[in-house]
């Protein structure tokens, strides 16, 4: 049984349990707690768990170009280990304090890195089976939606979590002020990785004008002390939202039915699946979002 104290640091180690789906909670999370315990004062950081899952990772694509039970069974764990580790970098920063605006670059990457490796070997094994090269438009438009879910998924929890505290939201911020952090650093390899967070705050902002007017109505009307009854308001309506729709397109709702796919030997299946049901899931989350934030406005102007 766990101590109060255990129960109390375990909890720290995570964003919050609000933004956590079942399965994190129940598998992920757990395994990745006990494994960042265990490395807190080795010296070992978060960037170099994220750099290793990167390489764990990028095995699984490889590995599903087969279509041998071993081998996929074997890209199946390297992509769990993988995600384990990802779990792992972001608890571990948050029991040591170790953070850095890279490591939050970083560990995006890691994901994409993963996953278009994933769709690139999946492509190609699905082109000698059919005799044709037609499957990498499939491939790269599987890719793209990804790109674009997970961008969004993020984006929606990450809110989530500036309605919660100040400080759990800290890592919330709109175009303007990541450009005036870009533009502040020191030219090198994070200020060209930052680089691409503009993009992603861009996209993320430029599909969610209903938020964005609802932000800039928040801010007008109370600058950074929102009420707390419309923060617990907004987050409730979040949270039955993220754990009824949302949570869909998190690593967890995709990877289910990627292993069945590969396992039973029609890869195609995931692609339709994220192509066309991943992508509903997408416009429902984005439409049911707006409309929370179109009520918000409303009741509160």
């Amino acid at each position: 049984m766990k101590s109060k104290t255990t129960d109390k640091e375990y909890e720290a180690s995570l964003k919050s349990i609000e933004t956590e789906n079942y399965l994190d909670q129940w598998f992920y999370r757990p395994i990745g707690f006990r494994i960042a315990k265990m490395l807190r004062n080795t010296g070992i950081t978060p960037n170099m768990v994220t750099i290793i899952s990167i390489f764990v990772g990028a095995a699984t694509g490889p590995l599903f170009y087969y279509d041998n039970i071993y081998f996929i069974i074997a890209g199946i764990i390297c992509l769990i280990f993988a995600n384990i580790l990802d779990c792992v970098d972001g608890q571990l920063a948050r029991l040591t304090g170790i953070k850095s605006k890279i490591g939050r670059i970083l560990d995006g990457l890691a994901g994409d890195i993963w996953f278009t490796l994933i769709y690139v070997f999946l492509a190609l094994r699905l082109n000698n089976e059919y005799g044709t090269r037609l499957f990498f438009i499939p491939a790269v438009i599987a890719g793209i939606s990804h790109l674009v879910q997970a961008n969004i998924t993020d984006y929606y929890k990450t809110l989530h979590l500036f309605f919660l505290s100040k400080e759990k939201g800290s890592e919330f911020q709109n175009i303007d002020e990541v450009r005036r952090q870009h533009k502040e650093m020191k030219p090198g390899i994070e200020k060209a990785l930052f680089f691409l967070y503009i993009g992603y705050t861009h996209l993320q902002e430029a599909v969610t004008p209903k938020l964005q007017s609802f932000l800039r109505m928040l801010r007008s009307s109370y600058g950074e002390n929102i009420p707390g009854e419309i923060r617990e308001d907004f987050r409730r309506h979040s949270k039955r939202l993220m754990k009824s729709v949302i949570d869909f397109m998190t690593f967890n709702g995709r990877t289910i039915v990627l292993f069945i796919s590969v396992i039973v030997g029609h890869a195609e299946v995931y692609f339709f699946y994220e192509i066309i049901i991943l992508n509903i899931v997408l416009f429902i989350s984005i439409y049911k979002h707006e409309k929370i934030c179109a009520r918000f406005i409303e009741n509160n102007t």
